[in-house]
């Protein structure tokens, strides 16, 4: 079973940027496609980006243009590359690959990025 770690969160002003990295225990080139996710104070956790093991990306509405995701399978590292940070983006960030109706790993403690000036 492959555990995914998360790390690269902070405090940001509004227009800023930040890079988050997924790590994961494990090869990820044999898993089909790995998500970003997002959870804000009150809200359900909502998908952000996904990669698929091709490399081809897709996105939420609400980043697109803003947000890149990349993925490196020899580093076994999900990257999210995030610019033009707002303060609606404030959230625990997690990633985590489906795999049928479950998951492939346990879900992490994500990391904070919290925008604000």
């Amino acid at each position: 079973q492959v555990e995914f770690v998360e790390s690269g969160g902070g405090l940001v002003r509004p227009g800023g940027s930040l890079r988050l990295s997924c790590v994961a225990s494990g090869s990820i080139s044999g898993i089909y496609t790995i998500n970003w996710y997002r959870k804000a104070p009150g809200a359900l956790r909502e998908l952000v980006a996904g990669i698929l093991h091709t490399g081809a990306p897709n996105y939420a509405d609400s980043v697109k243009g803003r947000f890149t995701i990349s993925r490196d399978n020899n580093r076994n590292t999900v990257y999210l590359q995030m610019s033009t940070l707002k303060p609606e983006d404030t959230a625990v960030y997690y990633c985590n690959a489906p795999y049928g109706s479950n998951w492939y790993s346990s879900w992490g403690q994500g990391t904070q990025v919290t925008v604000s000036s």
